[in-house]
């Protein structure tokens, strides 16, 4: 079966893979988001901290033999207290500032992160093999799905709506909202802001750890492969909403299918799609999809 000339399994096939770049995009737009909406701060070192999480997964591999399902938890574990530690040690200076004070700190954090690994293990990108568990496809009949792809898109929804429920639907995400608008008021209730604040940041760098190490199997893990990604994710968060947890995860999976599907239809349009969604978006609502007009 054909559309437009082209075969029904192509098509598919380009959606799994937009479903796949969109679960990455979704988990690391709320990560960016989580950290933005609670904590005022654009984190660009995101992208180098994802790479962190993928490349902590291919050690714990190579050199210790540790498997991917342990380091699936264990990374972002890592990616987290290191998180915690530039919080407490950097970020917690500059609340208060401008927020390109954090936009080039952060961004700095990005150049050293990716100069360190770049000096062990160079540009070329280290192949991380597909857990056994997971290997191989499964024929649906109308097209053949990899497990390992469909594992991928599964865990980063649950995880996002797993997030996104804690947030807003929880006590716990109440006093994280209440937190940051007015923190005397949640420190009269007997909350610990500043510990609160620090754990939000190391949860909200976990998501990008976790995401690190999902990525991993599919592509080569690389020093670069946080930067290549970076800006589209930024482009994610704003077209969702700056802050919107709910507009991070939906616009981050919908973007990545129409990104798919334009290979399809206009491959030439694929790497500026992204781009050119946003420069409508902002035209028409500048607080972004679900963001919220001031």
């Amino acid at each position: 079966m054909e559309i437009f000339g082209i075969p029904m399994s192509a098509m598919l096939g380009q959606l799994l893979l937009g479903l796949v770049n969109g679960s990455f995009y979704a988990m690391l737009s709320l990560g960016l988001a989580v950290i933005f909406g609670l904590l005022n701060v654009i984190n660009f070192a995101h992208g180098a901290l994802y790479m962190m999480g993928a490349f902590l997964a291919w050690m714990g591999l190579n050199y210790f033999g540790i498997n991917y399902w342990i380091m699936l938890i264990v990374a972002p574990l890592l990616v987290g207290i290191f998180g915690i530690i530039i919080e407490k040690t950097m970020l917690q200076w500059l609340y208060r500032l401008d927020h390109l004070y954090g936009l080039l700190l952060t961004f700095g954090i990005t150049l050293m992160l990716e100069g360190v690994f770049r000096s062990f293990y160079g540009v070329s990108g280290q192949p991380f093999t597909v857990p056994s568990q997971l290997a191989g496809a499964t024929d649906l009949g109308f097209m053949i799905l990899p497990n390992y792809r469909a594992w991928v898109v599964f865990a980063s929804i649950m995880v996002c709506l797993v997030t996104w429920f804690i947030i807003e639907k929880t006590r716990l995400g109440a006093y994280l909202r209440a937190g940051t608008e007015n923190p005397k008021m949640v420190e009269a209730f007997g909350v610990n802001v500043p510990l609160m604040v620090t754990l939000t940041y190391g949860f909200g760098v976990a998501l990008a750890g976790f995401a690190g190490v999902l990525a991993a199997p599919v592509l080569q893990v690389s020093p670069l492969m946080g930067s290549n990604l970076i800006i589209v994710v930024f482009a994610v968060v704003v077209i969702g909403g700056m802050g919107s947890i709910l507009g991070s995860i939906l616009t981050g999976l919908g973007l990545g299918v129409i990104e798919g599907m334009t290979k399809v239809f206009y491959p030439e349009l694929s790497a500026t799609v992204v781009f050119i969604i946003m420069a409508i978006v902002l035209l028409i609502r500048p607080a972004g999809l679900f963001g919220r007009e001031k």
